[in-house]
C-alpha cells in the first residue's frame, strides 16, 4: 500500500493506492473520489470490537458514526482519495506495533487494515476540558494518518508539556496528561483568556494542532445570518 499526502496548504488530501488483498480504512465522508474498483463497505465495526455500541462510543469521541473500508474488487491496483472535513494539514504516523496512540475527538482520517481502534473514555477531563468525552486508542502495526485545523507540529516530549484544549491532535500512550489551569490562579487564566490546559507528563511524541476549531466555532457563529425556520 502506497499513502501519499498532497499538501496544498490549508487543502491537504491523501492519495491511497491500494493493492489487491489489502484494506483501508477512513472516517466515512472522508471518500471524495475512488477508482471504479474500489470497493466501499460503511459499518459502525473496528478491528478490535464492533457492533452499534463501537459506532456510539466513537461519536462520544468526536468521530463519525461509522467507519469506510475499502479494498479492491480486483487483481489491479485501486486509489481512493481522502479529504478532512476542516481545512489543515495532514500527518502520516507510522505505527510499530509497539507504542500505541491516542487521537484527540475530530483527528483521526484513516488508517491500514492492520491497527486497532478503539476508546478510552475521559471522564470528567473531557467534560471540563471542552474536548471530547473519549479518545480513539489505536494500537498494532500500520499507518495511522491524522488530521488538523491549521498547520501541525510534532512536539518531543521529554519531561513535561502543556497544551491549551482544543490545539492536541494525537499522543503516544507513553504520555499521562492532567487538567489544569494555564494561569497562577483560575482568575487569572480565564481573564487572560487561556482558561484550561492539558499537562502531558513522560516521554513520547505529541502531535499539536496550531489553531482551535472550537474557538473558531465561537467566533464566527455569532456573523452568520439567522437560519431560516
Amino acid at each position: 500500500m502506497n499513502l501519499r499526502i498532497v499538501d496544498r496548504g490549508a487543502f491537504s488530501w491523501a492519495l491511497v493506492q491500494i493493492r489487491p488483498g489489502e484494506s483501508f480504512v477512513s472516517e466515512s465522508g472522508a471518500m471524495f473520489r475512488a477508482s471504479s474498483n474500489i470497493d466501499i463497505d460503511v459499518t459502525t465495526r473496528s478491528k478490535s470490537t464492533g457492533g452499534l455500541l463501537s459506532g456510539v462510543r466513537r461519536m462520544f469521541a468526536g468521530e463519525s458514526f461509522f467507519f469506510s473500508t475499502y479494498s479492491c474488487t480486483d487483481r489491479e491496483e485501486g486509489e481512493v482519495g481522502l479529504a478532512p472535513t476542516l481545512q489543515g494539514q495532514i500527518a502520516s504516523i507510522p505505527c510499530d506495533g509497539v507504542a500505541g496512540w491516542v487521537c484527540a475527538g475530530g483527528s483521526y482520517l484513516g488508517s491500514t487494515g492492520g491497527l486497532n481502534i478503539d476508546t478510552e473514555f475521559q471522564g470528567l477531563r473531557g467534560v471540563f476540558s471542552g474536548e471530547s468525552l473519549s479518545f480513539l486508542n489505536v494500537t498494532g502495526a500500520g499507518t495511522l494518518l491524522v488530521n488538523a485545523f491549521g498547520s501541525i507540529e510534532e512536539v518531543n516530549v521529554t519531561d513535561e508539556l502543556t497544551v491549551d484544549t482544543g490545539h492536541v491532535v494525537a499522543f503516544q500512550d507513553s504520555l499521562s496528561y492532567t487538567l489544569g489551569k494555564a494561569g497562577g490562579s483560575w482568575i487569572q487564566s480565564f481573564l487572560a483568556g487561556e482558561g484550561l490546559v492539558l499537562k502531558f507528563q513522560g516521554h513520547g511524541k505529541l502531535l499539536v494542532q496550531s489553531h482551535n476549531p472550537d474557538e473558531f466555532g465561537k467566533t464566527l457563529g455569532p456573523l452568520l445570518p439567522e437560519r431560516q425556520s
